[in-house]
């Protein structure tokens, strides 16, 4: 008889980044379990140190950041990743690295100056510059992109969950162009993203 296969638990809402650990889950078909808790929450704060979301709970071990549980996930299976010391692996981490440091800090800052930051600490002043800084980084994502289904080579990949949940984000701020509407519609047209999106049942 086979073992049970682990369960992963998920902790965070899916209005973060935990979207992006949701919906590498349900694309690699591993079983996992949620648990909604807020950044700064007791039950954050208790599992991570800088009190943030996501976390996703291993047996007795606790890993964080988005980006590195996505790393962990694909690794892990090997599928939505390349293999290490490839190039495609180097083009895939220059995109994610493009898209952590370029495309999400304008949506990030905008968050941060809109409600996240106690109301005496916003500066409504950053949020023009913020706009133009989306759009240049918008124009090069496409560039880079080029004519490709994909963002990172010719599969689908942890690359296109970050980029697609930066650019959905965007667009509760600001007018995406048309190339970024078609990829985001694209992407939103996997059925692992749409059971991503469901709430738990409470």
């Amino acid at each position: 008889m086979d073992e049970p296969q682990m369960t992963f638990t998920v902790v965070g809402p899916t209005a973060t980044r935990t979207s992006r650990v949701l919906w590498c889950l349900e694309e690699l078909g591993l079983p996992f379990k949620r648990q909604i808790a807020r950044p700064h929450s007791p039950e954050i704060n208790a599992l991570n140190p800088l009190k943030q979301v996501p976390v996703l709970i291993d047996g007795d071990t606790v890993l964080t950041d988005s980006t590195a549980i996505l790393y962990f996930l694909s690794d892990r299976e090997s599928r939505l990743t390349h293999n290490p010391g490839t190039h495609a692996r180097a083009t895939m981490d220059a995109r994610i690295a493009f898209l952590l440091t370029k495309l999400e800090v304008p949506m990030w800052m905008r968050s941060r100056h809109t409600y996240v930051l106690p109301e005496d600490m916003r500066r409504s002043e950053v949020i023009p510059p913020l706009e133009t800084d989306f759009k240049l980084a918008q124009s090069k994502f496409h560039k880079l992109r080029g004519d490709a289904e994909f963002f990172a080579g010719d599969d689908f990949t942890i690359v296109d969950i970050i980029a697609t949940h930066c650019l959905y984000w965007a667009s509760d701020f600001w007018k995406l162009n048309q190339a970024s509407e078609d990829y985001l519609n694209r992407m939103k047209s996997r059925p692992a993203w749409t059971s991503s999106r469901k709430e738990p049942d409470a």
